[in-house]
């Protein structure tokens, strides 16, 4: 029997058509007449004959049922149907290839979705004959199907592929590793797989693990949210991303929400940095670290870290005795998960140096001093000492922080820089010293405006100095002519003056300022740079705030659908980008629109608009021109933004988890996509908050 089944399966009963969005079609010409199907003995062909579409043979699902016995439930509203027969029942879902036997007791993937033709359901026998153990027949000669209850047969796959890591029933507790088995023709044509966790209820779900090759290990970390009785499943698809086959399974996930600590050895004492990592059996959004001195009741809190990256903590000496450590999880919903308890004997000395300088340097400029220490002090005093003098000067005093000094002529020669504090207890404590050499004479510069700015607007401008000047003049150098002026003379240096550009001052230019300086003149360095009084524009929406949502997450599941990356994920960098869609670079000069969501610099298929990117000038930060990619539509920018994610080299670690926006988030800040330290959190909250995982749900 299972020799002809093996014989009737390939020449029609698994031709299955492509299937629609919908599930449904009105088919009035496909009707296979040459075919008859004959069930128990009764020609039942006249009732609803098998149906060819692209050369592919459909049988009505209701009339086989019902002729050997089984009741036929049609639930119109989830679009499913329910067969059963005894103790035994098939549940199948329209536009669904995930079969269900026996109240979920199995799971089996057919090669195509069961189909609505003409308000009947049509389905492969063979999903008949597993259910139901009854004998298929094909007849070639005479082109008949024949179904007979009286004969039995066994469970037959449909693909030649096969989860071989678990088997139905497993239990998952923590981060698994799935393998399989398929055969080569599967192998050869798949170009992803997919391993599916799908909801028993809905038949959708998210994946868990991904890549491109079966021999690749599949490791899937369980989020808290995915606990309960599930259908794994393993998926292949084409370049094309169509689905060609496939191994499903019952199983239950059952994390433990285990948290503890590694790279802590409680024998050894702590004198200096200890790095330690979380360990875990689930998905965290984040972890914190606390950590608590029982001698003094000194605590630290270390919150919002990577889950996956080690932490290294840097014990001040405060901590020295028996600290308690311990880290918290916390999963996508906020709830907290702590590890046990780690005690480890700190035992640091007391450090202080003087930073800022380094040893033999020589100070030529305004330098910021601060003092590095590992415990707490009420107050800092900031000395320099001749070499040769021992002569003591006290540069400032301050309660925290740093002191910025630009030594003058007074120190020329070699000094002697520390710091003295004072702890919380009134004990006073010295720096080691560090030997620099003062070029002390007269310097000036300009802060207010800096080289390769492009001017726009009014500038204030300050002179910053090491001697006492009695005024200042500001000199303008018109780079196109040649033609220098005064912009203001004999200024209070102590006072700022704003320039506000005229017309006639576009184009290149030049500022620098004079000093008196005991009755003589000394000049500051030329700063070079570019007026433009012409119109100025800003960046613009791409769409109304309201709607952005909506346009985003549309451009991301078609993403989905092609890359395999997250269209949470997606979705919600698009929408800090772009400040939900409202701040969209345009080039400043001449208003052209770039359809760059996400600000990536360069050029592009519209080569390149210019907008602002920042730079810092004797401690004042100020606007340069950079060129920002281009684009003719905002597809176009989409698929560009996801290249360079899918092809650059630095986010080869992203892709491994990109499928999942939890540790894609914390992935691509890895890769060094963003500087701001708390973009992963960012990102997760917009998706807990508009709930855009479901972005990425999927069935199959």
């Amino acid at each position: 029997m299972q020799k002809k089944i093996k014989m009737l399966l390939p020449a029609i009963m698994l031709l299955f058509i492509v299937i629609l969005i919908n599930g449904s079609v009105n088919v009035k010409a496909a009707y296979a007449s040459d075919i008859k199907l004959i069930v128990d003995g009764k020609d039942i062909t006249e009732l609803s004959g098998p149906v060819i579409i692209n050369s592919r043979t459909l049988v009505p699902v209701r009339f086989i049922a019902e002729e050997i016995g089984a009741d036929v439930i049609w639930d119109g509203d989830n679009r499913t149907v329910k067969i059963v027969k005894g103790n035994i029942s098939l549940f199948l879902r329209i536009g669904s290839y995930v079969v269900e036997y026996n109240n979920g007791e199995s799971y089996q993937l057919s090669d195509v979705a069961p189909l609505i033709i003409n308000d009947r359901t049509y389905v492969p026998v063979r999903l008949i004959s597993n259910a139901f153990g009854v004998g298929v027949d094909w007849n070639n000669s005479t082109r008949t199907v024949t179904v007979d209850s009286s004969k039995t047969s066994t469970v037959q796959p449909f693909f030649g592929i096969r989860i071989t890591s678990h088997q139905t029933g497993a239990v998952l507790t923590g981060k698994t590793v799935f393998t399989l088995e398929a055969e080569e023709k599967y192998i050869s044509d798949a170009s992803e797989i997919r391993f599916l966790l799908l909801d028993t209820d809905t038949a959708t779900g998210f994946v868990v693990a991904r890549a491109s090759s079966s021999t690749a290990e599949f490791s899937y970390y369980p989020q808290t949210e995915d606990i309960g009785n599930k259908i794994l499943v393993a998926a292949f698809y084409d370049e094309n991303g169509t689905f060609i086959g496939g191994d499903s399974l019952a199983v239950t996930v059952a994390v433990s929400t285990q948290v503890s600590l590694t790279g802590i050895d409680e024998t050894a004492l702590v004198k200096g940095p200890l790095t330690m990592k979380p360990s875990m059996d689930f998905t965290a959004a984040y972890v914190k670290y606390n950590i608590m001195n029982y001698k003094n009741g000194t605590t630290a809190s270390f919150d919002q870290l990577d889950p996956q990256s080690s932490f290294t903590w840097y014990p001040s000496y405060e901590f020295n005795g028996v600290c308690k450590i311990t880290v918290t999880a916390y999963d996508s919903s906020g709830y907290a998960y702590q590890s046990t308890a780690s005690y480890v004997t700190v035992l640091v000395d007391r450090k202080l140096a003087v930073s800022g300088v380094s040893e033999g340097s020589t100070i030529n400029k305004a330098v910021t001093l601060s003092a590095y220490r590992n415990y707490n002090v009420s107050e800092i005093r900031y000395i320099a000492r001749n070499s040769e003098t021992k002569e003591l000067t006290l540069l400032s005093t301050v309660t925290t922080g740093s002191y910025e000094w630009f030594p003058g002529p007074e120190f020329t020669g070699k000094y002697e820089l520390f710091v003295i504090v004072t702890d919380k207890n009134g004990n006073e404590y010295e720096s080691p010293v560090t030997n620099v050499t003062i070029d002390g004479s007269p310097k000036l510069l300009l802060s207010g405006v800096g080289p390769k700015q492009v001017l726009t607007s009014s500038a204030t401008l300050k002179p910053k100095t090491n001697v006492t000047l009695t005024g200042v003049n500001y000199v303008f150098t018109d780079l196109d002519t040649g033609i220098k002026r005064y912009l203001a003379s004999n200024i209070n240096p102590a006072d700022e003056f704003k320039y506000t550009p005229i017309p006639s001052d576009a184009g290149a230019a030049s500022i620098m300022i004079e000093g008196i300086y005991q009755g003589t003149v000394i000049s500051s360095e030329t700063v070079t740079f570019t007026i433009y009084t012409g119109t100025i524009y800003g960046s613009k929406p791409i769409i109304e705030k309201d709607n952005f949502l909506t346009f985003a997450s549309a451009l991301a599941k078609e993403s989905w659908t092609r890359t395999g990356m997250s269209a949470a994920l997606q979705t919600a960098q698009a929408i800090l980008e772009t400040g939900w869609g409202q701040s969209v670079p345009v080039d400043k000069y001449n208003g052209k629109f770039s359809y760059n969501l996400f600000g990536i610099k360069g050029s592009a298929t519209n080569g390149s608009v210019t907008s602002n990117t920042w730079e810092v000038y004797n401690g004042v930060s100020y606007r340069i021109d950079a060129q920002f990619r281009a684009y003719n539509n905002v597809q176009e920018g989409w698929t560009d933004h996801k290249t360079l994610l899918l092809t650059s080299s630095r986010y080869a670690p992203f892709r491994d988890v990109m499928y999942d926006s939890t540790l894609g988030a914390w992935a691509i800040k890895r890769a060094g996509y963003a500087t701001d330290p708390l973009y992963p959190i960012k990102l997760m909250n917009l998706i807990k908050l508009y709930n855009l995982k479901e972005l990425d749900r999927t069935g199959l």
